[in-house]
């Protein structure tokens, strides 16, 4: 049995994992790191492939919290 896939239903699939992680990766870049828009930058780009996107987001997850030096 040969499956076909659907450029535009892949394309919307990744679109969608793009918007998800970037989000997700703005919060969590900004509570956990010092650099939040790099932090986005970089889990839209690995969005692409959503393993690496799902790796990236249990980084951050997992990291610890920065401190804020006032």
């Amino acid at each position: 049995m040969i499956m076909n896939i659907n450029a535009t239903i892949l394309g919307q699939v990744i679109l969608f994992t793009a918007v998800v992680v970037g989000i997700l990766s703005f919060y969590l870049g900004k509570r956990k790191t010092q650099t939040p828009i790099l932090a986005t930058i970089i889990g839209i780009i690995l969005s692409f492939i959503p393993p690496l996107a799902l790796v990236y987001l249990a980084a951050l997850v997992l990291k610890n919290d920065v401190e804020t030096i006032d």
